[in-house]
């Protein structure tokens, strides 16, 4: 901490918020390539929660560069800010309780690594598997026909690395299993963990 900046811890504990909401708060960050149904997945995992009475919010990675994050480029250090700006959000929020679903692609295991080490025990790994060919055929955003005709600098999976995650994770395979199999296991999963 900076020089003359003062942690202000409040009254009310996580214990206070889990006797409100009913569960803790947490962060399950799905990761994957551009494609691999993190977004798709997350929003009906979102809507199957809070149907289920679990005060939680998505934290989309498009969304966030649409706003706090919308200064940064895909350069490896600004990957590295935006990934460390999403998971100190992520972290504020979970601190209040809510269960967060964050998707973002973090395509290198330090990625995962500086979200772990700001999330401590909030944090919970969701790794959405699919092969860079499903995904080149999904492409949902018409992002791969654009970098694979150079339109679109570093992008993961073409121009830029993506790491598969070197320890056990929880993984949604979307290659393996359709769309609705992947988001009751992720349901399952979460609720099971955050009771």
């Amino acid at each position: 901490m900076g020089k003359n900046i003062f942690y202000s811890n409040g009254n009310i504990n996580e214990k206070d918020r889990k006797n409100l909401t009913g569960h803790k708060g947490g962060v399950f960050w799905f990761f994957g390539l551009s494609g691999s149904g993190k977004s798709a997945v997350s929003r009906k995992v979102e809507e199957n929660l809070i149907n289920n009475g679990i005060l939680c919010f998505r934290l989309d990675g498009d969304n966030l560069r649409s706003g706090l994050n919308s200064n940064l480029g895909f350069s490896k250090e600004d990957r590295y800010e935006n990934i460390r700006r999403a998971a100190e959000t992520a972290k504020l929020l979970a601190k209040a309780g809510v269960v967060v679903l964050a998707t973002f692609i973090t395509p290198l295991e330090e990625n995962r690594m500086t979200c772990r080490k700001i999330l401590g025990d909030y944090y919970n790994g969701v790794y959405v598997k699919c092969s860079l060919d499903t995904c080149k055929n999904r492409d949902p955003k018409g992002l791969y026909e654009k970098a694979i005709k150079g339109e679109i600098p570093d992008f993961t999976g073409i121009s830029a690395p993506f790491e598969e995650p070197e320890n056990d994770i929880y993984t949604l395979d979307t290659d393996a299993f359709d769309e609705a199999a992947c988001i009751k296991a992720a349901t399952a999963h979460i609720m099971k963990l955050i009771k």
